[in-house]
């Protein structure tokens, strides 16, 4: 099985939305079917300010990364809000291909920094995120960040 890393297009957005359900499904948590998830994503994709990275032959992973104008340089943002790899394929690499991958694809374009949120047991991906040299603003060194959200 190939760990190749590749852009993915709109032909991609039936996967994606599988990809996608089966990483909420696998966390138990709520998740629009497939079909309704690839619709979104082709609207996504063409709006140009998201990219998929897919790994393996399946695809068997992916990486989702949202940009937007920076505030306080004149670069861009990036935001990964997906990262996922089948639970068949871990521990194969294709988690760091796939954030190696991601890492040049944002600076390609003109990231000047990338954002990532990891629940605090995930330590699979802490390590790797970590290992990649990002830092995490909360514990030792800086004080306890915490994230917020509501639904609108």
């Amino acid at each position: 099985m190939s760990g190749h890393v590749r852009l993915a297009g709109q032909d991609d957005a039936d996967a994606i939305g599988r990809l996608l359900y089966a990483f909420n499904r696998e966390f138990d948590e709520p998740a629009p079917e497939p079909p309704v998830l690839a619709r979104r994503v082709r609207q996504l994709l063409d709006g140009g300010d998201m990219l998929v990275l897919l790994a393996g032959d399946g695809p068997d992973g992916l990486a989702v990364l949202r940009f937007r104008a920076s505030i306080w340089s004149a670069g861009l943002e990036c935001y990964l809000a997906e990262l996922y790899v089948s639970p068949a394929r871990r521990g194969q690499g294709l988690g760091r291909g796939l954030m190696e991958a991601a890492l040049r694809e944002a600076r390609d374009r003109g990231a000047d920094s990338m954002d990532i949120g990891v629940d605090e047991p995930d330590l699979a991906a802490r390590k790797l995120y970590e290992s990649l040299g990002f830092s995490n603003r909360s514990g030792a060194g800086g004080p306890l960040m915490y994230v917020y959200e509501r639904e609108l």
